[in-house]
């Protein structure tokens, strides 16, 4: 048996694409090993440009708090394949192990026989091939791109279907309009399961709820109309039609994660576990974990580099919308506790530099723009850089984050700094890797 490592590699070069979307080779593949995702346990689904993976974790720690046995399945990983996939157990779930996944994929290779197939296809039939042969009550389901060909699009009665707010991102997939992309996310929307629409903007909301009706969603919830979040007196409050729940602030910072709790929740209680006990969606709130989402790095090899009494941040937000809710997070901060704000950036050349970091004009006093490693499709950080200052930031060129925190650390400030480290989920497997404190 070889290494994950040299199976996943093989798997690469299955196809000539890494994005290829369609549904007709995961199918075919899925039937020759006995449809696993037929035999899975109720499947939540859920689609969107940002807060997928947040919502998913709120999920997965309220039903956990239950004891409930919890497979997930998410993408892309930070830091090992192994991330993707969470099979599910009593006392809490455990990323899958290196047996059990090689096991597994080299199953599917066979099954497979050399036909193409792209990595993410081959990838989530080892997933649902997986929780189909380990016992747990629910699978949370994260779609990898758009929704209507995604390769998790196989689904054919999930328990319930979520959208996260939807923006710009992807166009060269889903098309270059936020009514379009949302088209696209609807996809997920099946016959007879519960749609529940995450509160957005007007346009993505009509386009969503107009599909959910179209395919004959047994119940549509839409944010702001059907469900509200908010924050009253230092806690989250939740209320829909089913009533209300006083719950403590998340653990995962920043107020966009209010929405997420919330879509979590209208999620759940849409898919039949509204009857859990309070004391699980307490715990929720408080035991949720989703790492490089405006995470505080205040231990660990990158983060002893940081003058004393600075903060250390790191998310892997990419696209606009997601600086947009990166910058006001920021902006709460330093309402709270005023602090020079300091950014290391590297950006994909696919993603829109310019938009995502213009957000940050007149809140971050420097950014150091570094290159992102191993990453074809990474901008140059001189590249960063000019996009930084065509959108307004003061900014300079850095080798490596390390370098950037070191030369952080030796300049004058006139408080101790607030530094964050953003652009990319890849960067933001480096930065975890490179500090030593990897996702559990």
């Amino acid at each position: 048996m070889g290494s994950s490592d040299t199976v996943l590699a093989r798997l690469l070069a299955l196809h000539p694409k890494l994005i290829d979307l369609s549904l007709g080779r995961i199918l075919t593949l899925l039937e020759r090993l006995g449809d696993p995702q037929k035999r899975l346990p109720p499947v939540i689904h859920v689609a969107g440009t940002n807060g997928k993976g947040s919502t998913i974790a709120f999920m997965r720690a309220i039903l956990e708090a239950a004891g409930l046995r919890v497979h997930v399945y998410t993408s892309p990983h930070l830091v090992r394949f192994h991330e993707r996939i969470r099979l599910g157990a009593a006392g809490g779930g455990r990323f899958v192990d290196e047996a059990v996944l090689v096991e597994a994929l080299e199953r599917c290779e066979r099954a497979n026989a050399g036909d193409q197939i792209t990595f993410f296809e081959i990838t989530t039939v080892v997933a649902f091939l997986l929780f189909a042969e380990h016992k747990a009550d629910v699978v949370l389901l994260e779609v990898g791109l758009g929704g209507r060909f995604d390769a998790t699009n196989v689904i054919a009665n999930p328990a319930c279907t979520v959208v996260t707010p939807v923006s710009l991102d992807h166009s060269e997939y889903l098309g270059d309009s936020v009514t379009k992309i949302a088209a696209e996310k609807a996809g997920i929307f099946k016959r007879g399961a519960p749609a529940v629409i995450a509160p957005q903007e007007p346009e993505p909301t009509a386009v969503l709820e107009a599909a959910a009706e179209r395919v004959g969603a047994s119940k549509i919830l839409i944010g702001a109309q059907d469900f509200n979040v908010h924050e009253d007196g230092g806690r989250l409050v939740y209320e829909d039609g089913d009533g209300l729940l006083d719950l403590p602030l998340p653990r995962l910072s920043g107020r966009h994660q209010h929405v997420n709790a919330g879509t979590a929740i209208a999620g759940l209680r849409a898919a039949g576990y509204g009857g859990l006990p309070a004391r699980a969606f307490e715990q929720g709130m408080l035991n949720a974990d989703w790492p490089a989402r405006l995470q505080r790095l205040a231990r660990g090899k990158l983060a002893e580099l940081v003058p004393g009494r600075a903060e250390l941040w790191l998310d892997g937000g990419h696209n606009p919308d997601g600086g947009r809710v990166l910058a006001q997070a920021m902006a709460d901060l330093a309402d709270r506790n005023p602090a020079p704000l300091v950014m290391i950036a590297g950006l994909l050349s696919t993603k829109d530099a310019r938009a995502t970091l213009g957000h940050f004009k007149g809140l971050a006093q420097l950014l150091f723009a570094v290159p992102i490693q191993n990453q074809l499709v990474a901008r140059p950080a001189e590249e960063v850089a000019g996009l930084a200052r065509a959108a307004g930031l003061d900014a300079e060129v850095s080798g490596s984050v390390e370098q950037a925190l070191r030369e952080i650390a030796v300049r004058d400030w006139s408080a101790p700094p607030r530094i964050l480290i953003c652009g990319s989920l890849y960067l933001a497997g480096e930065v975890l890797s490179a500090n030593g404190t990897l996702p559990a």
